[in-house]
């Protein structure tokens, strides 16, 4: 008989050893009972000898990474300087930069750039924004400012996402890290704050929009006004309903470009007002433009690497940048993984 624990998905591990280190990957859906709030589990284990860096683009679902080896530093990536498609310029002085073990990120609008030393393991949980915000009891506009530790919060009993990171560690296998996140995530849940039905509903006519669903449109579908579904979201979304539909939008965009659709074609798909209107939407998001974004995507320098696992599936969420020290120019690798 098999021990899996009934609906539960079978975890899809990949190890492998390649010239530049080691690497391990697993992912798995949660049970049935957590979904479709919880959306999926990715765990990793890097153990390369040279740092590494990736750049996050904001996506329309709230992060949870639990670390159990080493930590990772986050900063601001906006303005370009992160030299997406050519060198690397210098670091601005006054970006906000943090250095964690565990982090929760929320929605936003603006890129980041997680560096770490180039050993790393832990668990990666995406969570819809509605289920992050019965899980962790706050606000969800607190987290589109910055990234914290998920202790920070102080909805949960003080330190006990630390110390679900450290049992996940000692556990000798995924299967089993799966298995406890479902038992402990369903239990978060049982016990948060109630979600407001309509701002459920909202949220996902707003994602099978790709972002195109005036926010009148969507105040009427659930019966309240637009202020009322503004302070809706901005409690248990995180942006406001324009926002959300802005980061939702370029999501698709960045999919169609990377998939091979030509920017006029991904604007009128996406319902930009033109190509320039695309382009300064891309930049400011992500800190590129569409071309050295898609470019980046294609440019896979890294062939040994982890496969590409985006943070949501099907999406295209990050670029992998590997600095050659030689010569102080960016490379770039087609995957979304910690590498």
């Amino acid at each position: 008989m098999s021990s899996r624990a009934p609906g539960t998905s079978r975890s899809a591990i990949r190890p492998a050893r390649c010239p530049n280190g080691t690497w391990e990957t697993a992912s798995a859906r949660p049970h049935p009972r957590l979904r479709p709030g919880v959306i999926g589990y990715r765990g990793f284990r890097l153990d390369f000898p040279e740092p590494r860096s990736r750049l996050e683009a904001p996506i329309g679902a709230v992060t949870l990474m639990l670390g159990f080896r080493g930590s990772v530093r986050i900063t601001e990536a906006g303005g370009g300087w992160v030299g997406v498609g050519r060198d690397r310029g210098p670091r601005p002085t006054g970006l906000r930069t943090v250095e964690l073990t565990s982090v929760l990120s929320g929605l936003t609008t603006t890129p980041a750039l997680g560096e770490h030393s180039g050993r790393l393991a832990g668990v990666e949980v995406l969570l819809t924004p509605w289920a992050a915000f019965r899980i962790f009891g706050t606000e969800l506009h607190e987290l589109s400012r910055w990234k914290v530790h998920p202790d920070e919060l102080g909805a949960l009993r003080a330190g006990v996402v630390e110390e679900l990171s450290c049992v996940l560690g000692e556990l000798s296998s995924w299967r089993a890290r799966f298995r406890l996140l479902d038992a402990t995530l369903g239990g978060w849940l049982e016990t948060g704050p109630h979600c407001a039905s309509g701002t459920v509903h909202a949220w996902y006519a707003l994602t099978h929009s790709g972002g195109a669903l005036p926010v009148t449109r969507l105040a009427d579908e659930v019966g309240w006004s637009v202020r009322h579904l503004e302070n809706r979201f901005r409690e248990q979304i995180g942006l406001s309903p324009k926002s959300a539909a802005r980061v939702l939008r370029l999501q698709r965009a960045r999919r169609l470009l990377c998939a091979g659709s030509t920017q006029a074609e991904t604007a009128a798909a996406c319902g930009y007002y033109d190509q320039a209107h695309l382009s300064g939407e891309f930049k400011a998001m992500t800190g590129c433009t569409p071309r050295e974004f898609a470019l980046a995507r294609g440019a896979r320098t890294d062939p040994g690497g982890p496969p590409a696992t985006d943070r949501l599936n099907g999406e295209a969420t990050s670029l992998v940048l590997r600095r050659d020290t030689r010569s102080g120019s960016t490379h770039f690798s087609k995957t979304g993984g910690m590498c």
